[in-house]
This record gives structure tokens, sequence and C-alpha cells, in this order.
């Protein structure tokens, strides 16, 4: 009889404690369904860098409205944005709309069963057409997401700091994906991390690696994976212009789709840079002329590389200037407001202009 391989061992003990122990996610299909391709894409572009707890309403909420991808491509871009608002990553949204629109349209509602088909779609990079292909259509395909590269590295002891280490984890990572349930085995190893292999205080005594843990027996499994030097975030200044009618509409416009916040409304804003703005300085990029009026403190908010302090700057009374549209308070929850543009909103609610409510 052949020798059973490592990695099949390996395998074997993960996918057996995955039966025992996997997590109960509404986009994953129960034992003996077939995946759904559309809740498995949905739910791992709403998964890149944000938690399972924060993506779970977000992820009911958008298959309540668009319970396919034919419904999604259909949708208005601006609803899509609006429903995703809160979720950050807002690249993330227009890109998922694109990518429903090429499926709905260009593939007859089909979504590619393959990593290199999937990969041709807009949104869809490495670690999301391994995951789709995997669990979706049982390739095997390794899923590498950070949860996965914790498990790894400590399993093998890497200690070169990332991103240095994703071509090794990735590399061991595929050669463990087995033939059989490769889909299983993807999310066996993203549970594993979620669950057991955590970043802080590891569960190892319940781990089904854990007498084959290079990490473990070295001593060292906590301190892995070794992040990159952290490089001190650069802080930001801007100035927003709240403007108001007499009827308590307030002048919103629209970002640009490429770039930060990209397609999310915001006030009109100066540009952000290292020093702060004078109201002097600021009038310029002001979309009206008026006697403004700077209001007390400041609206701070944290980006990925970055923070930044808003100073407000309101004006009531105003008519109708040409780049921009008009939105009553009333309105707000189903626009497609960043959570920094709804920091400014209570900001400037709770210094005593209109309230939405």
């Amino acid at each position: 009889m052949a020798e059973t391989s490592t990695s099949e061992l390996q395998a074997d003990s993960l996918l057996a404690w995955y039966d025992r122990h996997r997590r109960d996610l509404p986009w994953r299909a129960r034992p003996g369904e077939t995946a759904d391709p559309y809740r498995v894409w949905l739910s791992e572009i709403m998964l890149q860098q944000t938690q399972v707890q924060a993506v779970i309403p977000y992820f009911l909420s958008f298959l309540e409205r668009w319970p396919d991808v034919g419904a999604l491509g259909a949708a208005p871009r601006e609803e899509v944005m609006a429903a995703w608002a809160g979720l950050g990553y807002y690249a993330r949204a227009r890109r998922l709309h694109d990518c429903a629109r090429q499926i709905a349209g260009e593939l007859d509602g089909v979504f590619p069963d393959t990593e290199a088909g999937l990969r041709a779609l807009p949104g869809i990079g490495a670690y999301t057409s391994g995951a789709v292909a995997a669990i979706a259509f049982d390739r095997p395909a390794a899923a590498v997401d950070g949860n996965v590269e914790r498990v790894m590295a400590r399993s093998y002891a890497i200690g070169a700091p990332m991103p240095a280490a994703k071509k090794e984890i990735r590399k061991r990572t595929q050669a463990l994906v087995p033939t059989d349930r490769p889909g299983d085995f993807a999310q066996a190893l993203m549970d594993l991390g979620a669950t057991i292999c955590t970043p802080r205080r590891p569960a190892c005594g319940l781990c089904p690696w854990r007498d084959a843990c290079a990490g473990r027996l070295a001593g060292i499994a906590e301190e892995l994976p070794r992040p990159a030097p952290r490089k001190e975030r650069p802080h930001r200044h801007g100035l927003v212009f709240w403007l108001e009618r007499d009827d308590g509409a307030v002048l919103l416009r629209t970002r640009p789709d490429e770039g930060l916040l990209g397609g999310m409304m915001e006030a009109p804003t100066t540009p952000w840079r290292e020093a702060p703005w004078t109201l002097e300085e600021a009038l310029p990029h002001a979309p009206l002329a008026g006697d403004w009026e700077l209001l007390p403190d400041l609206v701070r908010h944290g980006f990925t590389h970055f923070t930044i302090d808003l100073k407000v700057a309101v004006l009531s009374g105003a008519t109708a200037p040409g780049h921009g549209s008009w939105h009553h308070p009333e309105s707000f929850d189903s626009l497609a407001l960043p959570t920094l543009t709804r920091k400014v909103v209570r900001h400037a609610f709770s210094a005593g202009r209109r309230s939405p409510r």
C-alpha cells in the first residue's frame, strides 16, 4: 500500500477538525449543499480587509436587494455605493459592480470556474480567484488570506517579515491543497486562523496541527508572522464647507471614481495637505462666496495610510451653485456617504445646525 504523504495527513486532520467545528456563515454552503458562486464571490469581496461580524449585515442586505449577479449588475451604481456606505475601501464596491455587470452581460450570468478566468474579471486578484475557484467550484486552488498567512507562517516557522514571506507561504499552502474537498480545505484553513491560530494567545492545545507545528515547537508561534517595520502614518488637514439652503438642504458632491473614497459623496472640501488651513486660505475652494463661519473643534479620522483633521465652515441661506447637488438631511441614510462624511454630518448637527431627525 502506498505511503500516505505528510500533506495528505495534514489535510485529513484539518478536514476532520473542520467537519466538527466549521463556522455557520450566511454565505457558506451547508454539508452536502452545492456552493453558490455569487454568494461566495460577494462575501469574499466584502471580507477583504474587513472582519466577518462587520460583513454579515451588509452581505444579508445585498442578498435581499440583489439576490443574484444579474440583479446586482442591473442596479444603478449610486444605489450600490449607498448600500456599501460604512463598509470602507470603496474601490471594492465600484469593482464589485463592474464585475457583476460584466458577468451578467458578457458571460450570461455564469461565473468562470477557473482561477485564470476569475482573475480576468474586475476586482478579482490572486486571493479572491483562488477562494472562489476552490470554494465554489472545488478547484485545487490556494486561497491565502491573512488568517491563512498566520497559520502557515507558524506551521512552518517562516521567519521572514511580511510581505517578503508571502511567496513561501503561498507555495507551502498550494502544496497542501488536496484534490478531494479543496473548497472545504480552503475554508478550514480560514476557520483555523480565525478561531484557533489567532494573532494573540493562540489556542495551540486545540489545534489539529499542534504536534507538527514548527513555530509552536520552537516557542515562537505567537511572534509569527513577523510584520514589516511599521512606518508612522502621515497626518493631513482639510477644511469642509457645509452649505445650507433656507429649506435645510445641504450641498453635497460626488468624488471622482478613481482614488480614495471614489464614487462616494461628501461636502465640498479643500485639498488635503500637511499644513492646517486657515479660513482665509481655504475660501478660494469654497463652493460659494459668502460670510463663512468656522465651527469649533475638528473632525478626526484615520485611513489605512494616513490620518486627517478636518475643520468645518458653515454658511446658511445659500442659493444653488453650479457644482454639486442638494440633499435634505432626512435622505442622508439613502446616500453613499462614507464614514468620514457621516462624521462631518454629526459634527455639523452637534454644533447646532439642523438635525436630520
